[in-house]
């Protein structure tokens, strides 16, 4: 007799948390790339968030657990069981779209990630010592902590030497934020995710949010700087969309297995990784040199491991 079925083993869950990762670090290159395309971030933002939220709503109305989440999510907020606070995960979403729309087609995938993991890794940490997260309070262990100062010792590995040179500092700032961003959004679509029942709401909720908040933003941009020339004609640079919906609903069905922290570190990994063959085979001119790339990956991948190692003693 299982002891509790709805727990995902340690290995699944850290594979799907690196798979969330791989599918950021491409999303981010899509959209960077659009950004340049456009000459415009914000409108790139709104395109990409924007056909997210169209998949999301054929897909709802399609399965019969999407029907039944947004009706439980009705419900919810009429009865007000489910605060308003938590329908605002699209914001920290969109944030995070709209920077690399912003900066990543200038600085590349590397650079926006390790200030990416910086803000995930730190606001992770957080986050499950005060039990904002679905699974409450995760304690905060002596490993973990080591486990995040590791992965803070590989963002920092980026700044030795003049990798940075010449790039404006809002441009590596911006990452930082929005990866803090990002654990906040993956620990309440979780929870709304308990709420609703189904992992598809709650990223349908992120996405209505997001596109909102970057509609807004994209008309106000276009009334300034004026509407871009033209359309790209490639049919991949519009793939941002699609991507995001598959990786913000892992987050928020693995969130309450592995609490943000290590959800953050597991993205982290395939983060990482995947920044280093996109920029190998794909580089900006700011791109950091493959091998200090790969020194940073093998010490994230020391992070994971030291984090997840309590993590998989926990239920003995």
């Amino acid at each position: 007799m299982r002891k509790n079925p709805r727990i995902l083993p340690a290995w699944v869950a850290i594979c799907g948390a690196i798979s969330v990762g791989a599918l950021t670090a491409m999303q981010a290159r899509v959209n960077g790339q659009l950004g340049v395309a456009l000459d415009d971030g914000f409108v790139a933002a709104f395109i990409s968030f924007g056909s997210g939220f169209v998949i999301l709503i054929v897909l709802s109305a399609l399965f019969p657990a999407g029907r039944g989440g947004v009706r439980r999510l009705v419900d919810g907020v009429r009865a007000a069981t489910i605060p308003w606070w938590m329908l605002l995960g699209g914001a920290a979403g969109a944030f995070a779209v709209a920077t690399q729309g912003l900066s990543v087609g200038i600085i590349g995938v590397g650079l926006f990630t390790v200030g990416m993991v910086a803000g995930q890794t730190v606001n992770g940490l957080v986050l499950d010592r005060t039990g904002y997260g679905p699974g409450g309070v995760v304690a905060v262990t002596m490993p973990r902590v080591i486990g995040a100062a590791i992965a803070l010792v590989a963002v920092g590995s980026v700044f030795v030497g003049d990798t940075v040179q010449g790039i404006p500092v809002w441009m590596l700032i911006l990452p930082f934020f929005a990866g803090a961003g990002i654990a906040w959004q993956q620990a309440t679509n979780g929870r709304l995710r308990q709420q609703v029942g189904t992992p598809l709401t709650a990223t349908l909720v992120n996405f209505a949010g997001g596109t909102t908040f970057l509609a807004v933003a994209a008309v106000i941009d276009v009334a300034i700087v004026g509407m871009p020339e033209a359309l790209p004609a490639e049919a991949w640079i519009y793939a941002g969309g699609a991507l995001g919906v598959v990786y913000i609903f892992l987050s928020a069905a693995l969130v309450q297995h592995t609490g943000v922290l290590l959800l953050g570190l597991g993205s982290v990994v395939g983060l990482l990784v995947t920044a280093v063959i996109l920029d190998a085979i794909w580089p900006t001119a700011s791109s950091p040199p493959l091998l200090t790339q790969i020194v940073i990956v093998a010490i994230a991948l020391l992070s994971v491991a030291v984090a997840a190692a309590p993590w998989r003693l926990r239920r003995p």
